[in-house]
């Protein structure tokens, strides 16, 4: 029979990869870096497979001792290394090699908080390495993040959680995992969700990065294996896909990813980068003196491989066509998207915001006030057949009812008279449902919003309450805060706050008050959400709900 150390270590990886291959489409959708060829989830989940394959082969009745701690895990790398398939595949295969270094290292030791926190370490360093021009926003920065939450947690958890005892039971030792790891998730979620800030190209096609959104689900199948069956688990959120028609961040030029291995002898992964290089992009060689993996796209994989011809045998080739894999995700996504929408943004800040939410945005310029031929060409570049515009200004509702009227597809206004109001309406959008569902959906979101904010003022006020270039604070078009910018932001905000539980302030441009700042001034109790909008003519505008 086998060894339970085994069968646990068994379970825990089926974990992860079925957590991970269940929703390895969503992966799919969000790539759109390096090249967006949609395979990152797939890639990812053919490395998990191949780990759990290779636990299968050593399940031959000897115990976790016969092996040894060395031998498995080493297998295990090998085994990522060899199914490791595409950027992500590769990567992922490194994370696992780093992490098994590291607990090979300590024969003996129990894998606790401590030793689960050296190994995320050391992990993160091999991912990094890899790749030759790391990019932050990826999976590297996502597992760099996860690996640093445990780091810090350290500080924080009893000396007898951190390093287990040799007698620790293995519900011990799975509580103290699982305690480190439920954490590391949470932060790693958040990592997730700033990848847009840190990589142009996934804002511009409003993404969050796909391979670090496959980490967070393998971590996630790890503590569900951790905690059993019965036990509440953190909900790992659902993102849309990458927007169809959206410009990609420079889609490689090469035709062709191709993977293979090369076996030899006294191999130095570095030695052969510049010449593969030479014949395509996103180089990855890997591995150590005997085995290689080489990933690279190039429109000759035969040169590729020949640039290891004296160097070993080149084995277990594997090319895909990229150009076929976008043209079909592309296709794809166009036939499930039912409804889309366009928003009239003013501000990069807010432009950028609309864009990460799924919608097709016509700056309106300074004076938020785009032209009717304008909006109908943000209503054509819409895949979609059916279209929702959101003019958030009531000086722009005519030219966009208009728009609407000259558009040969369905189209419609949902008449936000405010960018707060668009804001808040794409949370409730799902480019999946119908227009029917999202009309009903947005309308009701913004029924009940109270929007307000604090400006400038263009003029003195006729009764001699404020000078121009005071501050003055709007709430539902009412003034009822002037003077100084902090204490009038701060009663604005006040006021905002009453029977809110939320309040959404977005920064404009020449706010007088640096965002990080906010908080300090702004004197509510209630729960702010701050956002860079960068608009004009308005310091902060503000939704509470």
């Amino acid at each position: 029979m086998a060894d339970p150390s085994i069968e646990r270590f068994r379970r825990v990886v089926a974990s992860a990869y079925g957590s991970l291959e269940a929703r390895s489409q969503e992966v799919n959708d969000l790539n759109v870096f390096p090249v967006a060829d949609g395979d990152t989830g797939d890639n990812m989940a053919m490395t998990m497979r191949a780990v759990m394959e290779e636990l299968d082969r050593m399940d031959d009745g000897r115990s976790l001792d016969e092996i040894g701690r060395t031998e498995l895990v080493s297998a295990l790398a090998r085994a990522a290394l060899m199914g490791a398939r595409g950027n992500s595949g590769v990567i992922l295969s490194q994370i696992v090699r780093g992490a098994a270094e590291e607990l090979a290292s300590r024969p003996g030791e129990l894998v606790d908080p401590v030793l689960v926190a050296s190994a995320f370490a050391t992990a993160a360093d091999a991912a990094y390495e890899s790749v030759r021009e790391p990019a932050e926003g990826t999976m590297l920065t996502v597992f760099r993040e996860m690996a640093h939450s445990i780091s810090r947690q350290l500080a924080h958890i009893e000396p007898e959680r951190q390093r287990l005892l040799p007698d620790a039971t293995s519900d011990q030792q799975d509580d103290a995992l699982a305690e480190v790891l439920e954490q590391a998730i949470a932060d790693g979620q958040k990592a997730v969700e700033r990848t847009p800030e840190q990589l142009d190209v996934l804002a511009e096609s409003g993404v969050v990065d796909a391979g670090g959104y496959g980490l967070v689900l393998i971590l996630a199948g790890v503590l569900a294996a951790l905690r059993g069956e019965d036990a509440d688990l953190p909900v790992i959120e659902h993102h849309s896909p990458a927007r169809s028609g959206q410009p990609h961040h420079e889609d490689s030029r090469f035709q062709y990813c191709t993977n293979f291995i090369v076996s030899g002898a006294g191999l130095a992964p570095r030695e052969f980068v510049e010449r593969l290089e030479q014949l395509g992009d996103s180089v990855l060689v890997v591995g150590d003196q005997t085995t290689l993996k080489v990933h690279v796209h190039t429109d000759d994989p035969e040169s590729a491989m020949d640039v290891f011809a004296e160097a070993g045998s080149v084995t277990n080739l594997d090319v895909a066509d990229m150009r076929k894999q976008v043209a079909e995700r592309d296709a794809r996504l166009v036939a499930e998207l039912k409804t889309g929408v366009v928003a009239v943004g003013s501000g990069p800040g807010l432009e950028a915001i609309f864009a990460e939410m799924g919608a097709q945005v016509v700056p309106g310029g300074e004076t938020m006030n785009p032209s009717t031929a304008e909006l109908l060409a943000g209503i054509r570049e819409v895949s979609a057949e059916a279209i929702l515009v959101l003019p958030n200004s009531s000086n722009v509702i005519m030219a966009a009812e208009r728009a609407c009227e000259l558009s040969e597809k369905q189209a419609e206004v949902i008449p936000t008279g405010t960018q707060q109001e668009g804001l808040l309406a794409l949370v409730e959008f799902d480019a999946a449902a119908d227009l029917d569902t999202n009309r009903s959906r947005l309308v009701a979101a913004i029924a009940d919003l109270k929007v307000g904010g604090v400006a400038p003022a263009a003029r003195d006020d006729g009764q001699d309450r404020f000078r121009k270039g005071d501050a003055v604070g709007f709430v539902d078009d009412a003034i009822v805060a002037w003077g100084e910018p902090a204490p009038t932001l701060s009663a604005t905000v006040g006021r905002m706050a009453e029977g809110a539980e939320l309040i959404t302030l977005i920064a404009g441009e020449g706010a007088p008050i640096p965002l990080d700042e906010i908080e300090v001034h702004a004197g509510s109790e209630v729960e702010l959400e701050l956002h860079e909008g960068g608009q004009p003519s308005w310091w902060w505008l503000l939704a509470s709900q």
